[in-house]
């Protein structure tokens, strides 16, 4: 498999917002992603957004409805959907307890709070928390406080 382009990873997600400049703002204060890309259209109108997290992760953010010559009905946000989520994102990060803190200091809707999971010694163990954003959208936050150990030993 070639490597992706550069500057990108393997993967990563659009998500979608009625107000995405203002849902820029707010992904970068609460939890940290950094702008890499911001396409304005008309009349303020987010067409496309890259937001970096940590060099490794990214995120487009663009307006609801896709591009004004492109609408695309797939493009929603859960606030015109009644919360309904087709995704929820799963980030990783170094300290979830400390990001949790970052979060919730800001206002962010918590919906669980930091707690470890043990999948077993065969498996790994994750310490997670999940919060909702200002549109609805779910976001995991993630840190891995013991990897696999196949062997069970």
């Amino acid at each position: 498999m070639k490597p992706p382009p550069t500057g990108w990873p393997r993967i990563s997600s659009a998500v979608f917002y009625e107000e995405p400049a203002k849902a820029i703002d707010w992904l970068c204060r609460v939890f940290g992603f950094h702008v890499r890309v911001k396409v304005e259209g008309e009349g303020g109108r987010i067409e496309h957004s890259e937001l970096d997290f940590g060099g490794e992760g990214l995120i487009m953010v663009a307006s609801a409805g896709g591009q004004s010559e492109r609408p695309r009905a797939h493009c929603k946000s859960p606030s015109s959907l009644a919360g309904a989520n087709t995704q929820s994102l799963c980030v990783c990060v170094e300290d979830a307890d400390a990001h949790f803190q970052r979060a919730r200091a800001e206002g962010a809707k918590i919906v669980s709070e930091p707690q470890t999971t043990d999948y077993g010694e065969e498996y790994w163990a994750d310490r997670t928390y999940e919060v909702e954003d200002l549109e609805g959208h779910h976001w995991w936050f993630m840190q891995r406080v013991r990897d696999r150990n196949p062997s069970g030993r």
